[in-house]
């Protein structure tokens, strides 16, 4: 239940309106050494954002929430079909993972990528860096609620037990696959 309470978590914390002010400070993503240069050319090819997909290993999504601190700062690239898009400003996308109820966040500061809202359903290949989060008790709670208030739904804080974990993957990249 905590896990998939921190993957749900996982899928609006960074969302483009920023929630509680508490929560909302982030620690800044880890530098991208690892991460091609942005004239490299893309290996996936289809509908490109930002600097594309330059890496040509695929780590599993599943395997990155397994351990996500395995992977924390490692710039990385994954594919999955996208399950939601932000509506706000399409500055995230939802990648599913094998496992049922697996997801990750893609999220691009706002404007420097736009996602399409019918995005959905799509294969999406990203790259980008793995960012990971602890919050408090008191900040996991802050942030339940305001997502059950971004999505119309009910909360009681008294469902909230523990802290909760946050893993996104702060994007430089992305292509939605061409369909043969």
């Amino acid at each position: 239940m905590r896990f998939l309470l921190a993957v749900t978590l996982a899928t609006s914390l960074f969302a483009c309106d920023k929630g509680p002010t508490k929560s909302s400070t982030a620690e800044p993503a880890p530098a991208m050494a690892s991460a091609a240069p942005a004239q490299a050319k893309s290996v996936v090819s289809g509908q490109s954002f930002g600097a594309g997909v330059t890496l040509a290993e695929t780590a599993s999504i599943d395997a990155i929430l397994a351990d996500p601190t395995a992977f924390k700062g490692k710039t990385v690239r994954v594919e999955g079909m996208v399950l939601d898009v932000c509506p706000k400003r399409g500055c995230w996308m939802e990648l599913a993972g094998k496992e049922p109820g697996h997801k990750l966040k893609f999220k691009v500061a706002d404007g420097d990528m736009v996602f399409p809202a019918d995005s959905k359903g799509k294969t999406a290949v990203a790259q980008g860096a793995i960012a990971v989060r602890e919050l408090s008790l008191e900040d996991s709670k802050a942030q339940a609620e305001y997502e059950a208030k971004e999505y119309g739904k009910p909360f009681d804080p008294a469902s909230i037990t523990k802290p909760t974990v946050v893993v996104r993957l702060d994007g430089t990249g992305a292509v939605f696959r061409d369909v043969n």
